[in-house]
């Protein structure tokens, strides 16, 4: 390549600056003078590139093909156009398009004139726009074959799939990690013939402390050589033993936790490339946001079939309890009907009517401790004592299946908790345990103390539970359907409770099986620090504790202790009016607010029983306008009503009340109650 005698090199520069050389060569293609430009741009001097010396700045994989050609061009005078690279002067090849024409004079060649130009801008825009291009048709495959499914899985196994078979991977697998990001679960994924699936569930720790750490960070693993860049101890023995030589393991951040992975894995060693790294992290997103998607609306679908379930399932349950109801009234209503028949009656009346009590009281549970309006009572209480009261609340179904119950409580346990929910807890658990086990079966209660942690366990060796089944046992309004047959009614309410009043007091509860038929066990873990109880909602002064004397003093000035029943439901109001007589009461009754504060002013009570939702003036309004009558200020007020939330404790408490009972109430507890109020008046 030579320049024209008449150019000036200073007037070139700048254009072999700007990365186009004009060169120029004698007749037989050997460079004969000096070209400035081409010494600005490859920073060859001009004893270097004379002759055919400027090949030795062409890179040498393009060096053969590139003389040749130029050779070829030149006995045939035959224009050329060429693409090579070119080693720029600071050692960067370059790719640049060349183009060369020979000058003819009277029929003969005698030079050669062409130019250089440096293209690696524009095709690396150019790839780039490919590359962008070839993504976006990945990804708008792996949307168009996933956009319909409905399964988290399926999403999976498809997005898995295809971009396996893009990047011609040995392996590629979509990766759920656990909320504390100590676990990662790989439910399905895509394998080449002969290679094996790696679904199951693995610890991050397998990727070693630094690509860890990284990964939680949002960086990704990449690795070309799991030999050459990892060694044994960093995690190339685990990788070899899976038949991985490389990997690209693109992690998911979100909101600073890391959620999902995307891995792909060779066989072989190979070069990632950065589009390659790219395109499975854009995979993994895309991935991780239909998976949740997904997921989002299954649980929708799932608590509007549990909604419609546990619909059923609640009239079921208070359509049984009904039927007996009215068959015992009926027939105790017969005239020829037996005293002793009569009795019974009454009995399956008073079971049933419980039955229908613990539902609702269960339900409402749920309910309240799902709005926070649960408060603990905390105390200082006895351990044994608390499971001597679970195990009589359970003595009936225990016996009636003829279970063996036995019991491993240390003695002198003191814990700090609110009694009546544990209680509820463990007769909960024992409960559940009864009712699943075949009659004559084992259950047994253990209680351990290790390093200030008290773990309840109930096992039993009953139906036990699937593996798969085990994460739905907690959720409400659930029956897992091999236990159906043996549930003996109920909402499904039973162990979501247990779960919450635990949780409530600082613990954990978790079930454990081997399976079908292999029996279950359910552990409650409770930390044994203490902390403050809080007062009480509605402290009420048990009666025992009264002057024996309050009642009679009482009595003396007035007779019999009046008491003013206010109730807008008639056979309600009609049944207390008769039970508060029969115990010897003095007893006015109304139906209203109105009327109520009448007969307040008229009979002088010494204590009401006031419903909350009455027409007219309700119950708040009534118990303020007593507390203002000078004449009725100095009685007892209890709302006797169906509303029990903690709202409704506050305004009773704000409107006057000396207490709070939510309907129904045993009759003896309610006359025990009422007792007590009259006494401490005196």
């Amino acid at each position: 390549m030579a320049n024209r005698p008449s150019a000036s090199p200073l007037q070139r520069e700048p254009e072999a600056a700007d990365g186009t050389i004009v060169w120029y060569a004698a007749a037989d293609g050997a460079v004969v003078e000096k070209n400035p430009q081409w010494q600005a741009f490859t920073g060859q001097t001009q004893t270097d590139y004379m002759g055919l010396g400027w090949l030795d700045a062409v890179h040498g994989d393009d060096q053969e093909f590139l003389k040749a050609s130029w050779l070829e061009a030149v006995r045939h005078a035959k224009p050329l156009s060429l693409r090579y690279r070119l080693r720029r002067h600071d050692g960067e090849y370059r790719h640049v398009v060349a183009q060369g024409a020979p000058v003819v004079v009277d029929g003969k060649v005698v030079r050669w004139v062409g130019f250089v130009v440096d293209a690696t801008d524009s095709l690396q825009a150019s790839e780039a726009l490919r590359v962008s291009e070839e993504r976006f048709r990945v990804l708008d495959e792996i949307g168009g074959a996933t956009r319909h499914l409905h399964e988290a899985d399926s999403v999976m196994a498809v997005t898995t799939r295809l971009l396996g078979q893009y990047l011609g991977a040995t392996r590629c697998a979509y990766a759920d990690v656990d909320s504390d990001s100590d676990r990662f679960t790989i439910r399905s994924d895509y394998a080449v013939d002969g290679v094996a699936s790696s679904a199951g569930v693995y610890s991050l720790d397998l990727f070693g402390p630094k690509a860890t750490s990284n990964l939680r960070r949002g960086r990704h693993l990449v690795v070309h050589d799991v030999d050459q860049e990892l060694g044994f101890e960093g995690g190339a023995a685990m990788f070899n033993a899976i038949g991985i030589k490389s990997i690209i393991c693109a992690g998911l951040v979100k909101d600073g936790q890391l959620v999902a992975m995307m891995a792909v894995h060779q066989a072989q060693p190979r070069h990632w490339t950065n589009d390659e790294v790219h395109l499975v992290s854009e995979v993994v997103d895309r991935c991780w946001a239909h998976i949740e998607r997904v997921r989002d609306a299954a649980a929708l679908r799932e608590q509007d079939a549990r909604k419609d379930e546990f619909i059923a399932t609640l009239a079921h349950e208070l359509r049984n309890p009904l039927a007996p109801i009215k068959y015992a009234v009926a027939i105790a209503s017969r005239e020829d009907v037996s005293p002793t028949r009569t009795v019974r009656m009454l009995g399956v009346i008073d079971r049933q009517v419980s039955l229908m009590s613990r539902l609702i009281d269960d339900l409402l549970d749920v309910s309240r401790i799902n709005r926070g309006l649960i408060e603990l009572q905390p105390e200082d209480s006895q351990l044994d004592a608390i499971v001597a009261r679970a195990l009589e609340a359970t003595q009936v179904l225990m016996d009636a299946r003829n279970h063996h119950v036995s019991v491993h409580v240390p003695p002198g346990i003191v814990v700090h908790v609110d009694p009546a929910r544990m209680v509820q807890v463990i007769g909960n658990l024992l409960t559940n345990a009864g009712k699943y086990t075949p009659p004559g079966g084992r259950v047994e209660l253990e209680v351990l103390v290790e390093n200030d942690q008290l773990t309840i366990s109930v096992r039993d060796n009953g139906l036990g539970i699937p593996h798969s089944e085990l994460g739905r046992l907690f959720q409400m309004f659930s029956q897992l359907p091999h236990t159906r047959a043996s549930a003996q009614g109920g909402l499904g309410l039973g162990l979501a409770l247990v779960r919450k009043l635990v949780e409530l007091h600082g613990g954990t509860v978790r079930a454990e099986s081997a399976g079908l038929d292999q029996g279950s066990t359910f552990t409650v873990t409770l930390p044994l620090s203490a902390t403050e109880p809080s007062a009480p909602n509605n402290p009420v002064l048990p009666a025992e504790t009264m002057d024996d004397g309050a009642l009679d003093r009482t009595s003396k000035s007035d007779g019999s202790p009046r008491v003013l029943v206010v109730e807008d439901n008639p056979d309600g109001r009609e049944t207390l009016v008769t039970l508060l007589q029969g115990s010897g009461y003095e007893v006015s009754s109304a139906d209203n607010g109105h009327d109520a504060i009448a007969a307040a002013l008229a009979h002088q009570p010494h204590l009401v029983l006031l419903d909350l939702g009455l027409p007219g003036l309700d119950g708040y309004e009534v118990a303020k306008a007593l507390r203002a009558q000078g004449t009725t200020s100095r009685l007892a007020i209890i709302a006797l009503t169906g509303w029990g939330s903690a709202r409704d404790l506050e305004r009773t408490r704000e409107a006057g009340f000396d207490l709070h009972l939510t309907k129904p109430v045993e009759p003896s507890e309610l006359l025990q109650l009422v007792q007590a109020a009259l006494r401490r008046l005196s």
